[in-house]
């Protein structure tokens, strides 16, 4: 039996409204058509209306609160698809996306299923960034399966969720510092999610698939040495988060693989390019090192950090006990 599906879009800027009506085009001429399309503002009037002027069609509603998370579960409330998919605002889907993402849901262990996302560089790949680092500018990244397989958590560029389970849930959370707040990339919003489902939910599967494919837009600013260290750092800060609201054995699963296995192999695949004349590979080797430090001590700083505050409300309402 066909799935119902329900694409869901936030956006907040009309810097970007080239791309997202080329967004909107590219789902809008999909193999499996959705049942709807769903476009979330995170409070810009102006926007809102030109949209709803633009595309009648779509289901445009302003998001109830700020932040990418509260946009999420906006469109959540207003979807009635079986199956919810997401794309970001500056990203392109292959003509099949959505049918490959749906065709896994025959399966009802299936909780979710993710797609593969491509970078566009607008100015052109830098010759130092390493592939092990694209989650940097939330693509898919060296060390994800490129086959079917089953993934701990899906990115929020191409993902697709069981409506019913993310009810079941509560949808995602907010209030937490996690998503984005405007230009500022925290991140992380939906690794939550899917970590908390399958806590909550024994037996539920999030899949990767390669072939349902979306290609993400990377401006020249986010193809920036700064940008890449200012986002590990904020990369650190939100696992940090994860580890406190779930618990660091599910919260860093996927990273200690990644850390011990994925990212050592890069270091000396890029010192073994740079012997056979590639000398950018000294670069990405460089880059790695410099990444993962970023985001450790980020991460090591914000757990520190939450380890003070726990101890001086503990402090405080001890002192209040006796007091009373």
């Amino acid at each position: 039996m066909r799935k119902t599906t329900s694409v869901i879009i936030r956006t907040y800027t009309e810097e970007r409204w080239d791309f997202l009506v080329e967004t909107i085009d590219s789902v809008l001429s999909q193999t499996y058509r959705p049942d709807q399309l769903i476009l979330v503002v995170d409070h810009n009037p102006a926007l809102l209306e030109r949209l709803q002027r633009t595309f009648p069609a779509a289901i445009t509603v302003a998001s109830e609160t700020r932040g990418s998370s509260a946009a999420f579960n906006t469109g959540i409330r207003q979807a009635t698809g079986e199956i919810l998919a997401f794309i970001d605002d500056d990203a392109v889907a292959e003509a099949d996306w959505l049918e490959k993402l749906v065709a896994h849901y025959a399966d009802e262990r299936v909780a979710g299923v993710g797609g593969k996302i491509i970078p566009n560089w607008l100015a052109g790949r830098p010759a130092w960034f390493p592939e092990e680092f694209l989650w940097v500018i939330g693509c898919s990244y060296r060390g994800l399966p490129d086959t079917v397989a089953p993934l701990r958590n899906l990115i929020g560029c191409n993902m697709s969720l069981r409506r019913s389970l993310v009810e079941q849930v509560g949808g995602f959370t907010e209030n937490s510092g996690l998503g984005h707040q405007g230009k500022l990339p925290l991140g992380c919003e939906e690794t939550e999610l899917c970590i908390r489902l399958r806590q909550q939910i024994p037996g539920a599967v999030l899949l990767n698939e390669p072939a349902a494919i979306v290609h993400h837009k990377v401006p020249a600013s986010r193809s920036q040495f700064r940008y890449f260290r200012a986002r590990c750092s904020l990369e650190g800060q939100s696992k940090a988060i994860i580890s406190r609201l779930l618990g660091t054995q599910d919260g860093l699963s996927a990273e200690s693989s990644y850390t011990l296995k994925v990212l050592p192999l890069g270091v000396l695949r890029g010192i073994g390019e740079a012997l056979r004349g590639d000398l950018s590979g000294l670069q990405r080797s460089g880059a790695i090192v410099i990444g993962l430090t970023t985001t450790m001590v980020s991460y090591l700083q914000a757990r520190f950090r939450n380890v003070v505050e726990q101890n001086r409300a503990a402090s405080v309402a001890t002192l209040e006990h006796k007091v009373s």
